[in-house]
Parts: C-alpha cells; sequence; structure tokens
C-alpha cells in the first residue's frame, strides 16, 4: 500500500503574537531632525528624468540594449550629442 504524504499546511500563527509596538520602534521607523523629515537614500534631482514612449528603429535598439546595463543612459548622451546640449553633471 502507498505510504500517505504528511500534510505541507503550516500551523496557524495568531497575529496577536506579534511583538509589541514600542516608542522606540516608532522612532526608529523614520528620522526626523528638528521636526522634518529626513529623506533616506539617493537626493531628488533638481531636473528628473521623464518617462516617453519612443519608437526605435529595430537595429538600433537591439545595438544599444547589447551594449548592457545602462543602455538608456546611453541613447540620452547620443540624443544630447546630437542635439549639442551640455552632458548633465
Amino acid at each position: 500500500m502507498p505510504k500517505k504524504n504528511p500534510s505541507t499546511k503550516r500551523a496557524w500563527v495568531d497575529p496577536d503574537d506579534a511583538p509589541a509596538l514600542t516608542k522606540e520602534w516608532f522612532e526608529s521607523a523614520a528620522a526626523f531632525e528638528g521636526g522634518k523629515l529626513v529623506r533616506r537614500g539617493r537626493p531628488l534631482s533638481a531636473a528628473p528624468k521623464q518617462a516617453v514612449s519612443i519608437r526605435l528603429d529595430p537595429d538600433v535598439l537591439a545595438f544599444y540594449r547589447a551594449t548592457g546595463t545602462g543602455w538608456q543612459s546611453r541613447v540620452n548622451q547620443t540624443l544630447r550629442k546630437a542635439a549639442k546640449l551640455k552632458a548633465r553633471p
């Protein structure tokens, strides 16, 4: 007779067993300096890039994608050169 597989169901965990939310936990969730929230991570750009939809020839797209990660930035650099715009810092 075939052997019966053991149950794969997880044991129920009571949501009331969550750790207590202490004052220290809430203070670590956000950093404030003088009453102002300090943003973490990369600072916001003064001139953020905009998402657009553009149609490119398949061979042009394949060329840039083949250059690896950052291909969209290289397309942007090429367009800046063609438009004779200064490079962004």
